[in-house]
């Protein structure tokens, strides 16, 4: 392995590490409840989104996968699960239609983050509606939610989408040209 592969796998894993550091603070600092499941509004889809933008599907998945999970871990442990796999997603998505856009059309880039939100809205619908309530009837840990408490949630993570989805954006037309690994 050559010098210059070194350094750039140790950018990528800083990279993946800062951002996963900012979606953890993002997801851990601002917690509005949402009674009806027992979850939280956030804006830790904010940094998903933006490593996303800037370095592409892997670095956005990793930071998917690991930070918001992490800030579950402290206080709803019961949602690592879905929201491991769904920001992971969402950041694998954003990232492989959004960072590649050239030139100064915006089209790919916000397609992309309309994607990430619905990852977000299906994706959290989906193990709350029907995932959580069939893994509870084993596992009591996961009976944390209902079909009729999912319907409560598609808003506010609607909300939580774009709120994370027009931050992201602000900051990826900034930096946009400046992030290379």
């Amino acid at each position: 392995m050559s010098n210059t592969s070194e350094v750039k796998q140790l950018v990528n894993v800083g990279i993946v590490a800062a951002f996963a550091t900012l979606s953890f603070i993002g997801t851990l600092v601002i917690r509005i409840p949402i009674p009806a499941t027992g979850g939280y509004f956030n804006l830790g889809d904010t940094f998903v989104m933006i490593a996303a933008l800037l370095y592409g599907p892997l670095i956005g998945g990793l930071v998917g996968l690991i930070g918001p999970a992490m800030a579950d871990a402290v206080g709803y442990p019961q949602f690592i699960l879905a929201t491991a796999i769904v920001k992971g997603v969402e950041g694998v998505l954003v990232g492989l239609i959004g960072s590649r856009s050239t030139g100064s059309s915006m089209a790919r880039p916000v397609f992309a983050l309309v994607v990430g939100i619905a990852v977000i809205v299906i994706g959290y619908f989906i193990f709350e509606a029907f995932i959580y309530p069939l893994l509870g009837k084993t596992i009591p840990f996961f009976k944390v939610t209902t079909f009729e408490a999912a319907l409560a949630e598609i808003f506010p993570n609607f909300m939580q989408g774009i709120i994370s989805a027009m931050i992201a954006f602000g900051i990826w037309r900034v930096f946009r040209g400046r992030a290379k690994i």
